[in-house]
């Protein structure tokens, strides 16, 4: 099968794009012919083909697109895999012109802004179905920033997008919460499938975790901004320090705009803290198996949320709230333990930490498994998956 792929930036920006660099050998392997269409690409950077580096590739624009799809046409594909382009009139383009099947990373169509979350009262999830009451929200509540002209902006470009959806042959999606999205807007079930990711990159270790006293240690990663949850992760760790018999103290391996506030917070709650900024695969795997939990308090939706199932593959539980994809890899008393998350709480947050970290035992226990539900997240089955939907 001969298969485009379609994806805003070709250099490595985030998760959608590391997961394509390790899927796209994978695909070639299977006996497909990959090529690549892409709007942006900063030269130096890694990109989604160093690993597949021979095949052809086409950077599209407004400008060029009439040229660039006749090309596509001349390689004759048999189908367009999007992982969706930064502009919504160029995805028209391509589902108009070739069979195209979308793979949903985020809200593509069913959000404004794309961060499907309140920033008011509090930062919570939103549950809303996208339509025209979303611009009514959208300030009173901070869906997004706090100008009128780029909300208008940003929603006629939502509105692009969700008018796309309904084009594609099919849409696939990583996790069962964002399965439930796309139902919930419209896209029947014959036309939705679920294919969980996989961590690319990362090794599941071979044998289950071996027994070891609980440290305290907590590690936190990510960019460092407010709704990834870092204030209710401190505030949570330091109701949880009283009934705890050890000092606890978080490892944070990111970096953002809230680190001084993340410094200030932690010195104010009497939480030890060191920051590791940025840091590779290598030493990160190596900080996970120092550790005693992985905390993932994001107070949006994560589409999936992919650390925990690579801090599982070495067998580190996870705490955190039931949110987004978090609930497909989070489970309680089996891989960590789960707060409510329709209305986020410290407080929760805190008693899960201190009930994980009970005792040496049954921290052991969820570390063991941990390792063991990582299994199902699959390289193999992902790709299983893919290749059914898109030969139909």
């Amino acid at each position: 099968m001969r298969i485009v792929i379609a994806r805003h930036f070709l250099h490595v920006v985030g998760g959608a794009e590391t997961h394509l660099q390790t899927l796209l050998p994978l695909l070639q392997a299977a006996g497909h012919e990959i090529a690549v269409v892409y709007e942006e690409h900063l030269a130096g950077r890694d990109t989604i083909i160093d690993q597949v580096p021979d095949v052809s590739r086409w950077q599209i624009s407004p400008a060029t697109v009439d040229t660039v799809l006749d090309e596509i046409r001349r390689w004759e594909p048999d189908v367009v895999y999007s992982h969706a382009l930064g502009t919504p009139e160029l995805d028209s383009r391509l589902v108009e012109a070739f069979p195209t099947i979308l793979f949903a990373h985020a809200y593509y169509g069913t959000c404004i802004s794309g961060a499907k979350h309140f920033q008011r009262p509090a930062i919570e999830p939103c549950h809303r179905t996208f339509g025209p009451g979303c611009l009514w929200r959208y300030l009173p509540l901070g869906c997004g920033g706090n100008n009128p002209v780029t909300m208008l902006k940003l929603y006629n470009e939502a509105v692009a997008r969700h008018r796309n959806l309904s084009r594609y042959r099919a849409i696939i999606v990583g996790s069962r919460h964002m399965y439930q999205e796309y139902l919930q807007h419209g896209i029947p079930a014959d036309r939705l499938f679920l294919a969980p990711l996989f961590p690319s990159g990362m090794v599941r270790d071979e044998q289950p975790p071996q027994g070891r006293v609980v440290t305290g240690k907590v590690l936190f990663v990510s960019r460092l901004s407010e709704n990834k949850g870092w204030r209710h992760l401190i505030d949570a760790m330091a109701s949880a320090q009283p009934r705890l018999d050890y000092q606890l103290s978080l490892v944070v391996a990111g970096d953002g705009p809230d680190r001084e506030k993340m410094a200030a917070r932690a010195q104010q709650k009497h939480i030890l803290i060191s920051f590791l900024g940025w840091i590779g695969r290598e030493q990160l795997t190596s900080v996970m198996r120092r550790v005693d939990l992985l905390a993932v308090p994001s107070l949006w939706p994560e589409p999936f949320g992919m650390v925990g199932v690579e801090a599982a593959c070495v067998g580190l539980p996870s705490v955190g709230y039931e949110v987004g994809g978090i609930t497909d890899w989070l489970i309680p008393g089996v891989t960590g333990e789960l707060a409510p998350g329709r209305h986020p709480n410290w407080k929760e947050l805190g008693r899960c930490i201190e009930v994980a970290l009970s005792s040496d035992q049954y921290l052991h226990q969820l570390r063991v498994g941990a390792w063991r539900e990582s299994e199902k997240f699959s390289a193999a089955s992902h790709v299983s998956i893919i290749n059914q939907v898109l030969s139909l």
